[in-house]
């Protein structure tokens, strides 16, 4: 590029804070990106819309093309989107397979797991690379948030373009570093000990040195004057596990026949009738929904010194309010507990011994839709459009029959699930109040269930966040989105999303061996690039839950009962290895520290109860010794992530600042010649000593660190 055309793009980009302006008429730093579905020849289509991650799964209508597709033309910025067509108002299970055993989407640039047993097609939206670009945008926590008690500043760049930037403020400058690095750009990153309202400006330098190029007055940024978005920082230095209740342990088997006198069956002829099995009775077909097994709060109680031993410091509990199924989605009174699960008095009990043990307890929130013995639900049956409830759900036809689907709104079409209608003001308000009671009770913040399905989700978890924060500072606030989500986590909503798009989407298919180490270090780039490091280092961070398989099983170790190979157990191992090592805190769902399996698809066999007379003890082993390294190493627990190198299945990263600690993986079955950063380096798990470049064992993962 001539120097002359360098310096006018690149002043049009750093003005406007937002990069080249692109063609078709779209706002910079966006592209213009075409959706098309290509119906078959013998398909009657009525309408079509795109609904995906872009939209919050909102629905955007296709036109109809003189060739007989539909296609629309959006413009997106760089990042990594999900979506599906929503075809003749249905949803397509697999957006891989649903057009005739083929994809719905050809241009699709790979797919991911929907959380429903199908998959979501997946757009990778870059800026073309040809011409300089650079992007910062101190609104944006990506791009400037306060982490680990300092200033993190990061701005996006074109890759190979650049030599060397300077961050130059007020008070000094500073070199910045390398951090990310993928196909389509470079994110720079520097982190400061600077007060607030701090100015600030970059010194970009192109390769070879001859371009320099200064911004001006008016390309000067100004930090804020307080922290609009403050990292809780007791997240990342901990350890989370989720429980389960019915499955964890059962501590008080004389509750437990109260699950039949509750369950939705009560309300509904559409239920099944529900089941009471002894702790290693079968699956059945009623497993994920109507077979009790008995787990309850002082069984969890019971178990808090296992789990301290595992490094735990936050539970995670799934709904443990009076609802109509052993998962405790469909809620009856969101400000009881679940007889089947003990009383109020347990469950202060149970936090009060959790609190002493250094542990912070969060609840399981459904703000979206209750069960069919709801109590506002069951009026709206008894009385119809004369109940004071009748706007709280979206009815279409009175009387109904609880459960009747075609009656009334439900989650995803289930009768056994009414949806609330958020919307109106006094829904609104019991939420907001069952929220902050629970918090008043002593729990130390939430989970929420399907947090981008409420009709008003912005307006309402804004407000809910100003409140909790407003009673307890420190309260954690968890939305579970599956997808890379940034606009979900810029200080308004929540402190971070269910991480499932880093633990299934890069890290399990890393460990599987379906990415190589270089797809993988880019995967991670894009996704820790979307990011503030504030909230990154909150991150709740997973790879399986009640809602998928155990990650076992998705290894191809099998299902319940089955022996996984010692090839999958190493996969395994490095994959937990990985997930310890990002920033952010591991969760880890009930029992996989002892080595379970457990299919989904198999009515929800992740969900069956914990045997807890086996142990696979090498499996418990490593789980203890890799919260062991996160407490003795603080680089483990800090905000900071940098990627240092990949080379066929090997990839590298630095963890922390100063770059003291690289993680080294290896996710083939042979060994990998590697060569390290300079120093000499030691192998926590081992104490050798390397130097310059090693061999990297065969389906293993490496921490090391480097010596003083």
């Amino acid at each position: 590029m001539k120097k002359a055309g360098f310096a006018a793009v690149f002043f049009g980009i750093i003005l406007g804070f937002f990069g080249q302006v692109l063609a078709q008429e779209c706002p910079p730093f966006t592209v213009a990106v075409t959706f098309r579905y290509v119906p078959l020849p013998e398909e009657e289509i009525r309408s079509v819309s795109l609904r995906g991650t872009f939209n919050n799964w909102g629905e955007w209508p296709m036109e109809k093309q003189p060739d007989g597709s539909w296609a629309l033309t959006v413009c997106l910025e760089p990042g990594e989107y999900q979506y599906k067509f929503y075809i003749n108002g249905q949803w397509p299970k697999d957006m891989a397979t649903a057009r005739g055993g083929g994809p719905v989407d050809p241009e699709a640039h790979g797919y991911v797991d929907d959380g429903f047993g199908g998959q979501n097609a997946v757009r990778i939206v870059t800026l073309p690379v040809e011409t300089f670009f650079a992007h910062h945008d101190p609104a944006n926590p990506a791009f400037l948030c306060r982490a680990d008690g300092r200033w993190v500043v990061r701005i996006l760049v074109a890759p190979g373009f650049v030599e060397a930037i300077t961050l130059v403020t007020d008070r000094g400058s500073w070199p910045m570093e390398k951090q990310l690095l993928w196909e389509n750009g470079e994110m720079w990153r520097v982190s400061c000990d600077l007060p607030f309202g701090f100015s600030y400006r970059f010194h970009i330098r192109l390769l070879g040195g001859e371009e320099e190029w200064l911004p001006q007055e008016r390309s000067t940024f100004l930090a804020p004057k307080e922290d609009p978005f403050p990292q809780l920082p007791w997240v990342g230095k901990t350890v989370g596990y989720q429980i389960f209740p019915d499955r964890f342990y059962n501590g008080d088997p004389t509750n437990d026949a109260l699950a039949l006198t509750t369950d939705e069956a009560n309300f509904s002829p559409f239920a099944p009738a529900p089941i009471l099995s002894a702790w290693d009775d079968p699956i059945t077909p009623l497993h994920c929904c109507h077979q009790y097994f008995g787990g309850d709060l002082r069984g969890i109680m019971e178990k808090l010194d296992y789990l301290a031993e595992l490094g735990v410091g936050l539970i995670y509990l799934n709904p443990i309010f009076s609802s109509g199924s052993a998962h405790g989605y469909d809620a009856h009174d969101l400000l009881e507990v679940a007889p089947r699960l003990g009383t109020k008095d347990e469950l202060r009990a149970l936090l009060d011994e959790a609190h002493a043990r250094g542990m912070r307890v969060i609840f399981d929130f459904v703000p979206n839709h209750t069960g069919v013995g709801f109590w506002a639900f069951q009026d709206v049956v008894k009385r119809g459009p004369e109940s004071p409830y009748w706007d709280w759900y979206f009815i279409h036809r009175w009387p109904f029959t609880p459960g009747d689907g075609t009656a009334y709104e439900g989650w995803w079409g289930l009768g056994s699930l009414p949806k609330l209608n958020t919307a109106n003001p006094e829904v609104f308000g019991h939420l907001l109040q069952v929220a902050l009671y629970w918090l008043d009770f002593g729990f130390d913040g939430m989970r929420i269930d399907v947090p981008n399905e409420l009709v008003n989700a912005k307006e309402f978890f804004a407000h809910l966040r100003a409140e909790a924060k407003a009673k307890k500072p420190d309260c954690y606030i968890v939305g579970e989105i599956w997808q890379i989500a940034p606009e979900w986590v810029r200080g308004d909503l929540f402190d971070s999303l269910m991480n499932y798009a880093l633990g299934r989407d890069i890290l399990l298919r890393y460990a599987k061996g379906e990415l190589s180490g270089e797809e993988a270090l880019a995967r991670l780039s894009r996704y820790y690039a979307a990011y503030g490091e504030n909230v990154t280092a909150m991150g709740f961070n997973l790879v399986s839950s009640h809602d998928t398989s155990r990650m076992l099983s998705d290894l191809g170790g099998g299902d319940l009962n089955d022996t996984p190979s010692a090839e999958v157990l190493a996969r395994f191992k490095l994959l937990v290895t990985l997930l310890y090592t990002q920033p952010g805190m591991p969760v880890i769902f009930q029992g996989e520290e002892r080595g379970l399996l457990g299919q989904k698809g198999n009515f929800d066999a992740q969900r069956y109860p914990i045997p807890w007379d086996r142990l696979n003890s090498e499996v418990f082993a490593h789980f203890r010794k890799l919260a062991q390294w996160r407490a003795a190493l603080p680089e483990l627990t800090e905000s900071k992530i940098r990627v240092f190198s990949a080379k066929g299945p090997v990839l590298a990263y630095f963890r922390g600042e100063g770059d003291r600690v690289v993680v080294v993986a290896n996710n083939s079955s042979r060994p990998v010649p590697f060569p390290l950063p300079e120093g000499r380096w030691q192998v926590l798990e081992s104490g050798a000593v390397l130097q310059k470049s090693t061999i990297v064992p065969p389906l293993h993962a490496w921490v090391l660190v480097r010596e003083k």
